[in-house]
Protein backbone atom coordinates (compact mmCIF):
# COMPACT_ATOMS: atom_id res chain seq x y z
CA UNK A 1 0.00 0.00 0.00
CA UNK A 2 1.62 3.39 -1.22
CA UNK A 3 2.13 6.02 1.66
CA UNK A 4 -0.74 8.47 2.44
CA UNK A 5 0.82 11.68 1.19
CA UNK A 6 0.35 15.41 2.89
CA UNK A 7 1.37 18.41 0.92
CA UNK A 8 2.02 22.17 3.01
CA UNK A 9 1.47 24.75 0.76
CA UNK A 10 2.11 28.37 1.13
CA UNK A 11 3.26 31.22 -1.42
CA UNK A 12 6.89 30.53 -2.48
CA UNK A 13 7.65 27.66 -0.22
CA UNK A 14 10.57 28.92 1.79
CA UNK A 15 9.01 29.96 4.93
CA UNK A 16 5.42 28.15 6.29
CA UNK A 17 5.01 25.17 4.35
CA UNK A 18 8.50 24.16 5.10
CA UNK A 19 8.43 24.33 8.34
CA UNK A 20 5.02 22.61 8.66
CA UNK A 21 6.84 19.84 6.13
CA UNK A 22 9.67 19.50 8.79
CA UNK A 23 7.21 19.41 11.72
CA UNK A 24 5.01 17.30 10.98
CA UNK A 25 7.40 14.97 9.77
CA UNK A 26 8.86 15.02 13.19
CA UNK A 27 5.86 14.19 15.04
CA UNK A 28 5.04 10.98 12.57
CA UNK A 29 8.17 9.58 13.02
CA UNK A 30 7.64 10.34 17.17
CA UNK A 31 4.49 8.01 16.82
CA UNK A 32 5.92 5.46 14.49
CA UNK A 33 3.86 6.86 10.90
CA UNK A 34 7.22 7.69 8.92
CA UNK A 35 6.93 4.59 6.82
CA UNK A 36 2.75 4.94 6.06
CA UNK A 37 2.58 9.12 5.59
CA UNK A 38 4.75 10.73 3.45
CA UNK A 39 5.00 14.82 3.81
CA UNK A 40 6.26 17.15 1.44
CA UNK A 41 5.64 20.75 0.70
CA UNK A 42 5.08 23.60 -2.20
CA UNK A 43 4.44 26.54 -2.84
CA UNK A 44 1.84 28.36 -5.18
CA UNK A 45 4.54 30.00 -6.91
CA UNK A 46 7.49 29.45 -9.20
CA UNK A 47 10.00 32.16 -7.94
CA UNK A 48 12.28 30.21 -5.33
CA UNK A 49 11.84 26.74 -6.92
CA UNK A 50 15.49 24.75 -6.40
CA UNK A 51 16.08 27.24 -3.49
CA UNK A 52 16.47 26.36 -0.10
CA UNK A 53 14.33 28.03 3.16
CA UNK A 54 14.43 31.10 4.58
CA UNK A 55 17.31 31.33 6.82
CA UNK A 56 14.93 32.61 9.48
CA UNK A 57 12.87 29.47 9.15
CA UNK A 58 15.60 27.03 9.27
CA UNK A 59 16.93 28.93 12.01
CA UNK A 60 13.56 28.74 13.78
CA UNK A 61 13.56 25.01 13.27
CA UNK A 62 16.78 24.48 14.75
CA UNK A 63 16.25 26.31 17.83
CA UNK A 64 13.21 23.84 18.29
CA UNK A 65 15.40 20.86 17.48
CA UNK A 66 14.36 20.14 14.07
CA UNK A 67 16.45 20.21 10.62
CA UNK A 68 15.16 22.03 8.10
CA UNK A 69 18.92 22.32 6.26
CA UNK A 70 18.02 20.21 3.25
CA UNK A 71 14.65 21.74 1.43
CA UNK A 72 14.21 22.68 -1.63
CA UNK A 73 11.73 24.65 -2.74
CA UNK A 74 9.16 23.38 -5.54
CA UNK A 75 5.54 24.47 -6.86
CA UNK A 76 2.41 23.44 -6.97
CA UNK A 77 0.57 22.99 -9.95
CA UNK A 78 -2.71 20.93 -11.03
CA UNK A 79 -0.92 17.83 -11.59
CA UNK A 80 0.67 17.83 -8.35
CA UNK A 81 -3.00 16.85 -7.24
CA UNK A 82 -2.33 13.13 -8.51
CA UNK A 83 0.37 12.97 -5.87
CA UNK A 84 -1.42 13.94 -2.80
CA UNK A 85 -3.97 12.61 -0.46
CA UNK A 86 -4.65 15.62 1.49
CA UNK A 87 -3.46 19.30 0.27
CA UNK A 88 -2.77 21.95 3.66
CA UNK A 89 -3.38 25.59 2.89
CA UNK A 90 -1.60 27.92 5.35
CA UNK A 91 -4.50 30.59 4.55
CA UNK A 92 -7.49 31.19 2.80
CA UNK A 93 -5.61 32.44 -0.57
CA UNK A 94 -3.53 29.40 -0.98
CA UNK A 95 -6.73 27.79 0.10
CA UNK A 96 -8.72 29.74 -2.70
CA UNK A 97 -5.76 29.16 -5.70
CA UNK A 98 -5.41 25.78 -5.21
CA UNK A 99 -9.09 24.79 -5.29
CA UNK A 100 -9.74 27.10 -8.53
CA UNK A 101 -6.64 24.88 -10.09
CA UNK A 102 -7.91 21.60 -9.07
CA UNK A 103 -8.54 19.71 -11.92
CA UNK A 104 -11.54 18.08 -10.40
CA UNK A 105 -13.95 18.15 -7.55
CA UNK A 106 -12.78 15.09 -5.48
CA UNK A 107 -9.05 16.99 -5.89
CA UNK A 108 -10.60 20.58 -4.44
CA UNK A 109 -12.12 18.41 -1.57
CA UNK A 110 -8.48 17.48 -0.43
CA UNK A 111 -7.69 20.94 0.53
CA UNK A 112 -7.96 22.10 3.76
CA UNK A 113 -6.61 25.13 5.88
CA UNK A 114 -3.66 23.64 8.19
CA UNK A 115 -5.36 25.43 11.56
CA UNK A 116 -8.46 23.79 10.52
CA UNK A 117 -7.29 20.81 12.69
CA UNK A 118 -6.26 23.00 15.56
CA UNK A 119 -9.20 22.85 18.18
CA UNK A 120 -7.98 25.99 19.81
CA UNK A 121 -7.47 28.05 16.59
CA UNK A 122 -10.82 27.02 15.18
CA UNK A 123 -12.13 28.13 18.03
CA UNK A 124 -10.92 31.20 18.02
CA UNK A 125 -11.98 31.79 14.37
CA UNK A 126 -7.72 32.28 13.81
CA UNK A 127 -7.22 29.82 10.72
CA UNK A 128 -4.36 31.19 9.02
CA UNK A 129 -1.01 31.69 9.54
CA UNK A 130 0.36 34.82 8.86
CA UNK A 131 3.01 35.23 6.53
CA UNK A 132 6.28 35.81 8.37
CA UNK A 133 8.26 36.29 5.41
CA UNK A 134 8.69 39.97 5.73
CA UNK A 135 8.59 40.30 9.33
CA UNK A 136 11.35 39.68 12.24
CA UNK A 137 12.85 36.33 13.51
CA UNK A 138 10.28 36.47 16.48
CA UNK A 139 7.77 36.28 13.34
CA UNK A 140 9.14 32.90 12.45
CA UNK A 141 8.73 31.66 15.69
CA UNK A 142 5.05 32.69 15.88
CA UNK A 143 4.66 30.51 13.03
CA UNK A 144 6.10 27.46 14.51
CA UNK A 145 3.69 28.14 17.44
CA UNK A 146 1.07 28.37 14.85
CA UNK A 147 2.04 25.58 12.85
CA UNK A 148 2.24 22.81 15.74
CA UNK A 149 -0.56 22.31 17.24
CA UNK A 150 -2.06 22.09 13.79
CA UNK A 151 0.10 19.59 13.12
CA UNK A 152 -0.42 17.58 16.22
CA UNK A 153 -4.33 17.93 15.02
CA UNK A 154 -2.95 16.66 11.38
CA UNK A 155 -1.35 13.96 13.75
CA UNK A 156 -4.48 12.66 15.29
CA UNK A 157 -6.57 12.96 11.59
CA UNK A 158 -3.91 10.60 10.25
CA UNK A 159 -4.27 7.88 12.85
CA UNK A 160 -7.90 8.22 12.63
CA UNK A 161 -7.99 7.76 8.85
CA UNK A 162 -5.05 4.90 8.36
CA UNK A 163 -6.57 3.09 11.48
CA UNK A 164 -9.86 3.12 9.31
CA UNK A 165 -8.18 2.29 5.69
CA UNK A 166 -6.21 -0.53 7.37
Amino acid sequence: MPPFTVSFVCTGNICRSPMGEVILRDLLEREGLQDRVQVVSAGTGDWHVGGPADPRAVSTLRRFGLDGESHRAEQFTSRSFAAVDLVLALDRGHERELRRIAPTPEDAAKVHLLRGFDESAVEAGELEVDDPYFGEDADFVTTYEEVLPACEGVVAHLKERLRASA
